[in-house]
């Protein structure tokens, strides 16, 4: 998820089980307890930062590698002891006045730790048990960016701090527990409308994904295959499931769609790299001949405006472009909120 928000569920978990080593590993003499309880939602708020370094990981002349490293190893439960390890030193000039040597650690890890789970809720995929597996984990319960997510958990967690009580950053963990669990219903709500409007065209979808919008779980998109298309709709999950229906794209053939990549050549392994990326969600942008989009985000959900894609070369061996268009236009907007109404 978001910075703001992975920060504010590392420093929430890390208060939250404060009270667990109040007692045994406190430093003597022992700070105030606001004093305590700010070091502790310090380191984790740090902890849950410091996984998505990965993003530094790039290179010019390898556009893709950043794909492939993003919520990679960084984000690997195996290594949430390691990191919570380095940010625990990081922090001790701050702190080692304040925690002792084990609350920095735990504080620092259990910051780290949520991380890659809270990643996980998203749809981008993480991968939670490199290196023995490499698949992605994406549960698509909960937008990478959420108001409604953050914003009451920081409310509970700033109390917590400004009271001294840290019960109060339980609430803020049972927050966002309840918000996860309730988008984990609307994805399942979601998921069946998909289902029975690809039913309904008389489709047996190959492969079926919904995902939240925007900033919601009351307006899902949802994309799947059949007929040798991608059919992206859109679903409002209120009271009374909705469906509206959008635009499809031809799902992308090498051969036909392609027929200058040489099969061996730097472009084509980078396309390939790209679908396994994207779950194999790929087609070529509308109106043009070599570039690929991932076809399950776009600024509205039932349309085909991608958010990144990559451009192919003819020239064999050089980099593939990658790129991204997030601009969110007046039109992007207004058709967004006469769904979501």
């Amino acid at each position: 998820m978001d910075s703001l928000t992975q920060a504010a569920v590392g420093a929430a978990l890390a208060v939250a089980v404060a009270p667990m080593l109040n007692r045994r590993y406190a430093r003597d003499p022992e700070p105030s307890p606001g004093r305590r309880l700010a070091g502790w939602a310090l380191a984790g708020a740090i902890g849950g930062l410091v996984p998505d370094l990965d993003v530094l990981i790039r290179s010019s002349a390898d556009p893709l590698l950043v794909l492939q490293y993003h919520r990679q190893f960084t984000h690997s439960l195996i290594l949430v002891p390691v990191l919570g390890a380095l940010v625990a030193l990081l922090v001790t000039p701050v702190l080692k006045r304040t925690l002792s040597r084990v609350e920095r650690y735990v504080s620092a890890t259990v910051g780290v730790g949520s991380h890659g789970l809270l990643d996980a809720c998203t749809s981008y995929g993480t991968a939670l048990f490199w290196p023995f597996a490499d698949t992605r984990i994406a549960l698509s319960i909960v937008s990478i960016v959420d108001p409604l997510f953050t914003l009451p958990l920081i409310a509970l967690l700033v109390f917590a701090l400004v009271r001294s009580r840290p019960r109060w950053a339980l609430l803020a963990c049972a927050w966002a527990a309840f918000y996860l669990t309730l988008g984990g219903w609307q994805a399942s709500r979601a998921e069946s409308a998909a289902h029975a409007l690809a039913q309904e065209r008389g489709h047996a979808p190959e492969q079926v994904e919904v995902k939240p919008s925007f900033g919601n779980l009351l307006l899902w998109k949802s994309v799947y295959g059949a007929q040798g298309f991608w059919w992206v709709d859109a679903v409002r999950a209120s009271m009374v499931v909705s469906t509206h229906a959008g635009d499809r794209a031809a799902q992308i053939d090498p051969a036909r769609d392609l027929p200058w990549l040489q099969p061996a050549s730097r472009q084509a392994r980078d396309l390939e790299r790209f679908t396994r990326f994207s779950g194999g969600f790929v087609a070529l942008v509308p109106g043009s001949s070599n570039e690929v989009m991932d076809v399950r985000y776009s600024m509205v959900p039932n349309r085909i405006d991608p958010l990144w894609g990559i451009t192919l070369a003819r020239a064999a061996d050089v980099p593939t472009e990658f790129w991204t268009r997030r601009e969110m236009t007046q039109a992007h907007r207004a058709a967004f909120v006469d769904l979501l109404r």
